[in-house]
């Protein structure tokens, strides 16, 4: 199995895996697989609606931090019982509009996001990419 040696909460580099084949995991596993594609996206903002979009969050997404927080965590909690999940944000900015401080607040986010999943004993490995 592809994802045997990585825990089953965490956010990391996806450097050793490629997206088609997490994808192919996710499916294996029966785990929810999200993708965002954000080479398009420059500012905070951008990426915000990139993972909306992606992600099919609700009209009435806050597009902020916390609101991305609710929707990885209370909203997906509240629908039911879930298997797992495997998230990949490809090509994250780097640059003025989303520096690298941006990028740790985001991605403190899913981690978080992991936190949350692990004390609910739900697998959710979120990988990720800079361009």
């Amino acid at each position: 199995m592809l994802l045997q040696s990585v825990r089953p909460n965490i956010v990391q580099s996806i450097r050793a895996f490629r997206v088609d084949d997490l994808m192919k995991s996710a499916e294996e596993m029966g785990h929810h697989f999200l993708y965002a594609n954000l080479s398009k996206a420059q500012s905070k903002q951008e990426v915000l609606d990139g993972i909306a979009e992606a992600f099919l969050f609700p009209a009435h997404f806050g597009k902020n931090y916390d609101a991305l927080h609710d929707c990885m965590t209370d909203l997906v909690h509240k629908s039911g019982a879930q298997s797992g999940f495997i998230v990949v944000l490809e090509q994250l900015p780097d640059g003025p509009r989303f520096d690298r401080e941006a990028r740790e607040q985001l991605l403190d986010v899913f981690r978080d996001a992991a936190d949350f999943w692990a004390d609910r004993k739900v697998p959710f490995r979120c990988f990720y990419s800079f361009r």
